[in-house]
C-alpha cells in the first residue's frame, strides 16, 4: 500500500554503516487495520542544530562551484530521487522515510556565515545554496534561514546562487531582485515533469509544476538571472515532458535551461526500485533496464564527469531532444558571470567595532 503524500515508501533500505532495521511481522499484518485501526499518521520534526562553521567547501571537477551552504538536513520535499538522501545514514538515520520527516535546521547559519567571511584569508567566489536540500522547502516559511543568508550576501555584495523547486522562493523576490542589480544572484528552478499528479508522486511536498512555471515568470520578469534545469530525467516517466517544459518556460522569458539524467547513489536505488513497484508496477523493469544502460551496466556511476554524462543510445537521443528544443525556442546554456569584486569584508566583532 502507498504512503500517502511521502516519497519513500518505507524506511527500511539496506544501510551501509549498519544501521538496525525495524520490520513489522506477524500474521496480523494483513488485518491490522480492521482490529487495531489505521495507524499514526507520520508526522515531520524539526531538530535545531548548532554547527560550529556553515560553508562547506567542495573539489569535485565536474560542478561549477567549490563552496555552499546547506540551511537545512533532510528535505520535506520528499523526492524519491534526491541524491542528498544518502547523508542522513551518516546520522544513523534512515534515507528512507526519516529523510523526509526528520529534519534538522541551521538557525544560526547567516551568523556563522559572517564569521567566515570577516577570516584575512577567505576570498569571494558564488556560494551555492540549494546543493544538498533545498533552501525553501516548507520549514523555510519558520526559520527563513535562507532569507537571512541573502541579507548578509546582499549587505556585503558577495554572489549567492539558489536552486529550488518550490516557489517559496517568491517570498525573498524583494532580495533577490536587488541582489540581480547589482549582478550578485542567480536562480535555477527545476522542472521535473508538467503532470500535477505525476509531481505529487515524484516529489510529493514540493510546488506544483504550475507553480514553478509561474516563479519563474516572476523572477524574470523582476530581472532575475533565472535558469530551467529539467531534472532529473526519469527514463520512461518523465522524458516525455522535455519539449514541452522548455517551451513553456520560453514562453515565460527563461533564457537558458539544462538536464541532468537521473542518479541513483548508495541507498536511493533500492528507494527509488521500491516506488516504481507501488507506483509503476507496469514499467518498473523497463525503467532500470533505461538507467543500467545509461550507466554501463550499473544501478548508478559515481566517477567523476560520467556520472554528470550518460551514454549509449537512449542518452543520447535525449541529449539530441534537449538540443533541439532549445534552439526552436531560442533558449541557450546558461552563462551568468556574478561578481566578486564588490565583497566588502565584515569587521570580525567584539570590541574591535567600537574603533
Amino acid at each position: 500500500m502507498a504512503i500517502h503524500g511521502r516519497g519513500a515508501q518505507s524506511g527500511s533500505v539496506p544501510i551501509r554503516f549498519g544501521l538496525a532495521l525495524r520490520d513489522a511481522d506477524g500474521d496480523w499484518l494483513d488485518a491490522r487495520e480492521g482490529i487495531d485501526g489505521a495507524g499514526p499518521k507520520l508526522r515531520t520534526t524539526v531538530t535545531e542544530e548548532h554547527p560550529r562553521s556553515i560553508l562547506t567547501f567542495n573539489r569535485s571537477p565536474d560542478i561549477p562551484f567549490d563552496r555552499s551552504v546547506n540551511a537545512y538536513r533532510g528535505c520535506e520535499h520528499g523526492c524519491i530521487y534526491c541524491y542528498a538522501r544518502p547523508s542522513h545514514a551518516f546520522h544513523d538515520l534512515s534515507p528512507g522515510l526519516d529523510f523526509e520527516t526528520k529534519l534538522f535546521a541551521k538557525p544560526d547559519a547567516a551568523k556563522l556565515l559572517r564569521q567566515t567571511l570577516a577570516r584575512k584569508s577567505y576570498t569571494p567566489a558564488p556560494i551555492a545554496m540549494g546543493t544538498n536540500t533545498d533552501p525553501y522547502q516548507p520549514i523555510e516559511t519558520r526559520y527563513r534561514i535562507t532569507r537571512q543568508v541573502l541579507e548578509l550576501c546582499l549587505e556585503l555584495r558577495h554572489p549567492v546562487t539558489i536552486t529550488t523547486k518550490s516557489a517559496r522562493v517568491l517570498d525573498d523576490l524583494d532580495l533577490l531582485a536587488e541582489l540581480a542589480r547589482h549582478h550578485l544572484t542567480a536562480v535555477g528552478v527545476s522542472v521535473t515533469s508538467l503532470d500535477p499528479r505525476l509531481s505529487g508522486l515524484l516529489e510529493p511536498r514540493a510546488s506544483s509544476p504550475a507553480k514553478r512555471l509561474d516563479a519563474l515568470e516572476q523572477l524574470v520578469a523582476a530581472g532575475v538571472p533565472t535558469h530551467v534545469s529539467v531534472s532529473p530525467i526519469v527514463p520512461a516517466i518523465t522524458d516525455q515532458f522535455i519539449e514541452a517544459i522548455l517551451a513553456s518556460a520560453a514562453e515565460r522569458g527563461v533564457r537558458s535551461a539544462s538536464w541532468i539524467m537521473l542518479r541513483l547513489p548508495h541507498e536511493v536505488a533500492p528507494l527509488f526500485r521500491e516506488w516504481l513497484d507501488t507506483h509503476f508496477p507496469d514499467r518498473a523493469g523497463k525503467v532500470m533496464s533505461i538507467v543500467q544502460q545509461v550507466r554501463g551496466g550499473k544501478d548508478n556511476d559515481a566517477q567523476f564527469f560520467t556520472r554528470m554524462k550518460p551514454q549509449g543510445t537512449w542518452a543520447d537521443l535525449t541529449r539530441t531532444r534537449f538540443r533541439i528544443a532549445c534552439a526552436r525556442h531560442g533558449i541557450g546554456k546558461a552563462q551568468v558571470d556574478l561578481d566578486c569584486t564588490q565583497f566588502r569584508k565584515p569587521s570580525p566583532g567584539g570590541q574591535l567595532d567600537l574603533f
